[in-house]
């Protein structure tokens, strides 16, 4: 049972943040939401909204926590966005600000967060994503930046063992807007289906939960086994 255990979830307002705060609320976590959106959650869960590329905004966060629920067993960073466009194209200030979310929010919410995760031998699970191993045209920040969360998982798995274990969750094609989709985007799958948001939600209930306890510095594909599919132009 999770109860009187909280959860930290960034990028929850909606997709498979949401649904992964969702998940851990049905669970009996106490959860805490955080993004930059205003919004408001329709089950039991604490929102903030912030920023957390910014430093400022993570140390606000995590001192929140650190009053009102006084703990922290799991932090889920799935905070982030994609700037699709040329390289030539892509300034400084969106190529940083793709990584300032989607890479540098991970290591400014660990830090700040330390001492609870080790006081509560807790669990991180980072949300990065199978363009870390293969990409679209027009996609460098984004690609870089979950590249970047898988390296930064397994050094924190290393650093902050053995009281917090550090864990990867990459999704592929997980349909988070109700898409019209076709049977052959279903069908291209090897399980026959396009992901869900509840598909990554289960998985990082296991990995913050207690049936995990032997398991760090891993990534898990959630893709319904797209990249291990080799496809050939006709």
């Amino acid at each position: 049972m999770a109860a009187g255990r909280v959860a930290l979830v960034t990028g929850a307002a909606h997709g498979i943040g949401l649904a992964i705060a969702a998940r851990l609320a049905a669970e009996g976590w106490r959860v805490v939401i955080a993004d930059r959106a205003a919004a408001r959650p329709d089950f039991p869960a604490r929102y903030v909204q912030a920023d957390v590329s910014d430093e400022a905004a993570v140390a606000a966060l995590v001192s929140g926590v650190r009053d009102t629920e006084g703990r922290l067993d799991a932090l889920v960073c799935n905070a982030g966005f994609m700037i699709r466009k040329p390289i030539r194209e892509l300034s400084l200030a969106e190529w940083q600000s793709v990584l300032g979310t989607n890479l540098t929010s991970t290591f400014l919410l660990v830090r700040a967060a330390e001492d609870l995760l080790r006081a509560a031998r807790g669990a991180v699970v980072t949300i990065a994503s199978t363009r870390a191993h293969q990409s679209e045209p027009d996609t460098e920040s984004y690609s870089a930046s979950k590249g970047g969360l898988l390296a930064l998982n397994h050094a924190l798995a290393i650093s902050l063992g053995p009281d917090v274990r550090v864990n990867c969750v990459s999704p592929g094609w997980i349909d988070v807007a109700g898409e019209a989709l076709r049977p052959e985007d279903h069908a291209q799958h090897p399980v026959g289906r396009v992901g869900r948001p509840d598909d990554v939600a289960a998985l990082v209930s296991w990995l913050v939960g207690p049936e995990s306890s032997f398991v760090t510095g891993s990534e898990f594909v959630t893709d319904g086994g797209m990249t291990r599919k080799m496809i050939y132009a006709a």
